[in-house]
């Protein structure tokens, strides 16, 4: 996958991101700071954060009214009652309920803790009144930085945005793509060689996925405030898809 040594840059000094800010200014604005220009096969990664904080992805929990399965699933998880109806807002089915915990498969088709709202590192003025919600198209809001960012800069680049998940039968979080543009999402390399001359027959690569965990170990999770980050060295030789392609369909999967 890559032909040059690897380089990943944070983007420091991001400003605060508010609704209905320029981000791929903000961005362009970033990188022009480190004295970067994009070449052809760099890849952005942004943190969804800052994309829903752009799009205006707030949510106030005091507009909401619980419905009957919210208060139900509050008292199996101890969650804000009204935390748990915009869980359910974002949500197409309840997979796991249990004290502290509340995993759903999302809109987009994910499946995460609390569909993937987000109340960290929001403003101090929030104190728990509103959340973040995901993107609302996460390849669409990666196809639209990719457009502005080629403009830019000229060379045909990738964008990413990443969030942060856990996995089954693991520990721990990892950055994963909820958002592509000018990568192979997922690169299929069955019928390639192995090193004995044997066609490969179930690899399939999470391309985007390995770049955003790579990406999110540099931008950090908590208070670095570091919300994107350049990727430099990867090539590939498959055909570009968006981070929808690596979502897995349900009659596959063996979670559900």
């Amino acid at each position: 996958m890559s032909q040059t040594q690897v380089t990943i840059t944070p983007l420091d000094g991001i400003p605060r991101v508010e609704p209905g800010d320029d981000l791929a200014a903000l961005l362009i604005a970033a990188l022009e700071r480190k004295g970067e220009a994009l070449r052809s096969r760099d890849i952005l990664v942004v943190t969804s954060k800052i994309v829903s904080k752009a799009e205006g992805r707030y949510l106030d929990l005091a507009t909401l009214e619980p419905s009957e399965r919210a208060r139900e699933l509050a008292q199996i998880t101890g969650k804000n009652l009204r935390l748990v109806e915009a869980i359910l807002s974002e949500a197409t089915e309840v997979l796991r309920a249990k004290p502290n915990v509340l995993i759903v498969a999302t809109r987009h088709g994910l499946v995460l803790a609390n569909a993937g709202i987000d109340q960290s590192n929001l403003g101090a003025e929030d104190h728990g009144r509103r959340v973040l919600l995901l993107p609302e198209a996460p390849d669409e809001s990666a196809q639209r930085l990719k457009q502005r960012l080629d403009l830019q800069f000229g060379p045909d680049i990738g964008v990413i945005v990443s969030d942060s998940a856990g996995r089954a039968w693991r520990l721990g979080t990892v950055g994963l793509a909820i958002g592509a543009a000018g990568v192979p999402s997922l690169w299929d390399r069955r019928g390639e060689r192995d090193l004995s001359g044997r066609p490969l027959e179930v690899t399939e690569v999470g391309f985007a996925d390995a770049v955003a965990a790579a990406a999110v170990l540099i931008m950090g999770e908590a208070a670095e405030g570091t919300p994107a980050a350049l990727v430099r060295g990867l090539d590939w030789s498959a055909a570009v898809r968006p981070a929808l392609a690596l979502v897995r369909p349900k009659r596959e999967d063996l979670f559900r």
